[in-house]
Formats: C-alpha cells, sequence, structure tokens
C-alpha cells in the first residue's frame, strides 16, 4: 500500500469513528453503560461473523494465539472501548475531547523511547501545535472532575495501542491484531454487562448501536490496524486529531449546533499541524528498532 493511500483511508476512518457523537444523539431510551455494552458486543460479533462465515474455523483460529502483542493489543481496545463511554457519561464532552488530545504527545514519546524512533522535529512541532489548537477548541468548555481521570485512560491506552501496532504490526506474521479488536469488544461488553442490566434499549436504539458496532468501531478499528504497517505509531495518532472536526462538523450539519470562534480557530491549527507534518515528508517508511 502507498503512503498516500494509507493516508487516504486513514482519513475514512476517523471520519467513521467520528460519527459516535451525532448517532448516541439519535438513541431514546439506552442509558450510558447499555451503549458501552451494546457498541463493544456488536463490534466483536460483527468481526467473529465476517471471519468465521468467510473462512470458517481458521477465521477464528487467531483468537486463541498465545501472543502477548494480542493480548495486549487487545486490551488496549477494550480500555479504549469503555473508558471514552464511560467519561462521556460523567463529564461534558469538551472535557473528554481535550484530555484525549494528548494521544499523539503520549505516542511520539512512547515511541521515542521504547522503539528508538527519532522524532523530526516538524513532528514535534506538529504534534504540539495540534494539541494546543484541540485546547483552544474546547478548552472553554472543559472543567475539572473525576471524568478527567477517566478519560485519561483513553490515550494512554491508545498511545500504548500505537506502539504495539508499529512494534509488531509489520513483522509478526504469525498474529493476527486485527482480531484484538474483537478480543477487546468481547472484553469490555463483559466488563460492562453487569452495568448494564437490565436492558432498556428501544428497537430503534439497537438499529443506531449496531451501526456503531459494525462502522463506527468494527471496520475502522481493523482498517487501523492494517494501516499500522505503513504509517508511523506518531502518524497515526496525529491524523487521529481529525475525528474531533469531523465530529464538530458532524453535529453542526446535523444537529445544527454551530462551532464557535473558538472552535473554527482551534480546528485550523490542527488542519495546520497536520499539513505540515505531511509537507515534504520522504516517500520512505520509517525504520523500526
Amino acid at each position: 500500500m502507498s503512503h498516500r493511500r494509507a493516508l487516504l483511508l486513514m482519513v475514512l476512518v476517523t471520519l467513521l469513528w467520528s460519527s459516535a457523537g451525532i448517532v448516541s444523539r439519535q438513541l431514546e431510551s439506552a442509558r450510558p453503560f447499555e451503549v458501552t455494552f451494546w457498541r463493544s458486543a456488536f463490534t466483536a460479533l460483527t468481526l467473529l461473523l465476517w471471519w468465521g462465515l468467510r473462512e470458517g474455523r481458521a477465521g477464528l483460529a487467531p483468537l486463541l494465539h498465545p501472543s502477548k502483542a494480542l493480548w495486549a493489543s487487545s486490551a488496549c481496545w477494550a480500555v479504549m472501548f469503555t473508558a471514552f463511554m464511560v467519561a462521556v457519561s460523567i463529564s461534558p464532552v469538551a472535557q473528554v475531547l481535550v484530555v484525549m488530545s494528548l494521544g499523539p504527545l503520549m505516542t511520539a514519546v512512547l515511541a521515542w523511547v521504547v522503539l528508538k524512533q527519532p522524532m523530526a522535529l516538524r513532528t514535534g512541532l506538529a504534534v504540539l501545535l495540534a494539541c494546543a489548537g484541540v485546547a483552544w477548541m474546547f478548552g472553554g468548555d472543559a472543567k475539572p472532575g473525576w471524568g478527567a481521570l477517566v478519560a485519561l485512560a483513553v490515550p494512554i491506552a491508545a498511545s500504548t495501542n500505537w506502539i504495539v501496532l508499529q512494534r509488531f504490526g509489520r513483522s509478526s506474521g504469525t498474529v493476527s491484531l486485527p482480531h484484538a479488536v474483537a478480543l477487546g469488544g468481547l472484553a469490555s461488553a463483559l466488563l460492562t454487562l453487569p452495568l448494564a442490566w437490565p436492558f432498556h434499549a428501544s428497537g430503534a436504539d439497537m438499529a443506531w448501536l449496531g451501526f456503531l458496532g459494525m462502522f463506527q468501531l468494527a471496520l475502522p478499528c481493523v482498517l487501523v490496524v492494517h494501516l499500522a504497517r505503513v504509517l508511523s505509531a506518531t502518524e497515526l495518532s496525529l491524523l487521529g486529531q481529525l475525528e474531533l472536526l469531523f465530529g464538530v462538523a458532524w453535529v453542526w450539519w446535523l444537529a445544527g449546533e454551530a462551532p464557535g470562534p473558538n472552535t473554527l480557530a482551534g480546528g485550523s491549527l490542527v488542519l495546520t499541524a497536520l499539513f505540515l507534518n505531511e509537507l515534504r515528508r520522504r516517500p520512505a517508511l520509517e525504520p523500526l528498532a
């Protein structure tokens, strides 16, 4: 896969990820933990059915692979799937997004420490500029609270996962890291089931939750695993910031929530950071340790 094609697919990934906010506004009676449970369960079910129908037992066999990379990535996905919805349920969405914006900086630092990847000055400045842009977008709405501590688990798990994917995604021929997404969904569903019961979701809610599981999580999360073979860990995390811009655009277009001047200014900084990071990039892949 070419670098340019990988970039375009990563943009599609962030577009699908960003639909969570506007879809959640369509729910009628599903509670936060119930939303988390069904979203994670539908994600796992979608992937398991796809592999089972397409490849039979061979498609499901990688789930039992005794690999530290597989289980480490699964744990990261489970934390991300669960912590995001829990944080949103107990704190403003803006606060969660501000905390999540720390992901690129954490990823860059971890890639430097763990993978021994040299951090280009351009990338370092782009990461800082993107974080500043996100803080500008949502900083005025953020308020301290317990939700910030829960939300902090999202960028920590995400940056750790990017490092796992970058370290093993290109070299591990026997480990199927896409199956880690399914295992993460199963773990998240099991963790939240006691808190989600009894269920209150309506039929319409279930349709929206099915969409979240299949197209907002399963498809893009598996795509990003494959993209980790082409894009660096820092690139993946930095391009993931587009999720915030797309999320604002969804609610502006479909819910009539026009962004204020801070949102527009901060969003411009994020786009500038992405552009500067890709400007004059070498076509070759960044080396792994």
